[in-house]
């Protein structure tokens, strides 16, 4: 999809997002509501997920698509890249990814959000899959963070 399509889709759903979590300050129930909407919006997400941080380790927790891992690896793959680097970490080909963690084989390029609480502390990752190379750019990249500052 190219950027400005996706651009437009972003807004619309980022209104929507807003409307649906005023019902709520639940962190949980937060993160699924966007998993579900975004998975199922986005054509190109094959999974959608977060990875919760917590005693050092990133765990599964909400999430749409195919079984996922459990529990990373630590500091390895792309998820782990977004928490060490404290930044979003976009990847066209996970074949080329040093460390890439294989929770799916179907899975071709990814993105990984770090998401902070309040006092800007990482407490998760919010993770999306495609199914094809070369699926998430700048403008994924600038929504997924402005969605996951909906959270807390």
């Amino acid at each position: 999809m190219e950027s400005s399509r996706k651009g437009g889709r972003y807004s619309r759903i980022y209104k929507q997002l807003q409307e649906l979590l005023i019902t709520t300050t639940d962190p949980d129930a937060r993160m699924a509501t966007i998993v579900a909407v975004l998975h199922h919006k986005m054509d190109y997400f094959f999974w959608t997920g977060f990875y919760l941080l917590a005693e050092g380790e990133l765990t599964v927790r909400t999430y749409q698509g195919p079984l996922a891992c459990q529990v990373l690896e630590k500091h390895k793959g792309v998820c782990w890249a977004g928490v060490d680097q404290g930044r979003t970490i976009t990847v066209p080909d996970i074949d080329r990814f040093p460390g890439h963690i294989a929770c799916n084989s179907v899975s071709k390029s990814e993105i990984a959000v770090p998401v902070r609480n309040k006092k800007g502390k990482i407490v998760a990752v919010f993770d999306i899959d495609s199914a094809s190379l070369d699926s998430f750019d700048e403008t994924d990249a600038a929504w997924l963070e402005k969605i996951v500052e909906l959270i807390f």
